[in-house]
């Protein structure tokens, strides 16, 4: 950053005279003179924090809420149990499939000895084939009657297990937005479970930038999250994700990059911002042919709502001027209007301010 410094605001070190009032000794104000820059700024899009695993859990019955064992935050385990639905008559289905599961079994065992009984009878010739083969027909058709009947019981056992809602991973709970007593209904959510260790930034590019990212033009990017890190993150471009389709209102395409897993404090929501490389392949549009305009940061002088710096008229004195600023670059900041190129800035605003 210190070569685009170098390059955006050529610093002519000059001597102007000033007078304090009464005063007829020059008081020396070192100033800079502004010109464009050679090069165009790294351009930023705004995006979002989101985790890679993302869970929304939601009932697949029909129940009130009955407890509730985690709340927003709470760090869980695979497989532990979050929420229950009230099971009651799921679970008398399911003791009533059970007791026909035993009442067919029964009935088979008195089915399977008539059958040997009539075998033995039969071998004696003491029956005929037709009274042997209606034993064997009632004998298989109870055997069927108890699968069918199994069956049914392990559905209704599987349909209970759905009045418990388990962690489907290792994570922190996002939000809760159940309460006891709430009736659940198939769909309608429950709690949201994230894995943090697995986490994101989503953004939204223009069709040129993001061809250009697919062809590896810009390197590694760098992402800002504010309140998490005072500087940006290197993300190298094996970690960013461009999707194959274009979104047919906006025309962009979205991006995804993975942070780093030693990153903490990055919750999903946030608001992030990432920065894409002019000098590494992302062509600048043609109306800005022309770089902007950057003035050092340490000269802005901010007063209340009101942010200016200090320009040299033409009789040397300086005077206080309102800009409106634009990006950071660096130590250096891009000026949006206020000044023109050619105008010479205070290097020193408070210096500067003494001078009448």
């Amino acid at each position: 950053m210190k070569s685009l410094t170098l390059l955006t605001a050529a610093l002519s070190l000059a001597v102007s005279g000033a007078w304090a009032a009464g005063d007829t000794t020059a008081q020396p104000v070192t100033t800079f003179t502004v010109k464009p820059a050679t090069a165009q700024l790294a351009s930023s899009v705004d995006a979002q924090v989101e985790a890679v695993r993302d869970a929304t859990l939601s009932a697949q019955v029909q129940g009130a809420v009955i407890s509730l064992s985690a709340k927003a935050g709470d760090r869980v385990t695979a497989g532990q149990e979050l929420a229950r639905i009230d099971a009651r008559a799921a679970q008398q289905n399911a003791a009533a499939s059970a007791a026909q599961v035993d009442a067919a079994r029964a009935a088979q065992n008195v089915a399977t000895k008539e059958y040997e009984r009539q075998k033995q009878l039969f071998q004696k010739q003491y029956i005929g084939q037709a009274a042997l083969d209606r034993a064997e027909a009632q004998w298989r058709a109870s055997q069927s009657q108890v699968q069918a009947l199994l069956a049914q019981a392990g559905a209704a056992a599987t349909q209970s297990g759905f009045y418990v809602i388990k962690a489907p991973f290792a994570g922190v709970v996002g939000h809760v937005p159940a309460t006891l007593g709430d009736m659940a209904m198939p769909g309608k959510p429950l709690m949201t479970v994230y894995d943090p260790s697995l986490m994101r930034v989503t953004a939204y590019v223009g069709q040129q930038q993001a061809a250009t990212l697919r062809e590896g033009g810009t390197g590694e990017l760098q992402v800002e999250i504010p309140g998490v890190s005072a500087s940006r993150i290197a993300v190298p471009a094996s970690k960013v994700q461009v999707l194959p389709t274009v979104d047919a209102q906006s025309h962009t395409v979205q991006v995804r990059v993975e942070l780093p897993t030693s990153l903490v404090g990055v919750a999903p929501g946030m608001f992030a911002r990432l920065w894409l490389d002019a000098a590494k392949g992302t062509a600048a549009p043609a109306a800005a042919a022309v770089g902007p305009l950057l003035v050092p940061a340490s000269v802005v002088v901010r007063r209340a709502e009101m942010t200016g710096v200090y320009v040299l008229d033409g009789q040397g004195r300086p005077l206080l001027r309102q800009v409106r600023l634009g990006r950071p670059a660096g130590d250096m900041v891009e000026v949006l209007s206020g000044v023109r190129a050619g105008d010479r800035i205070a290097l020193q605003p408070q210096a500067a301010a003494k001078v009448r």
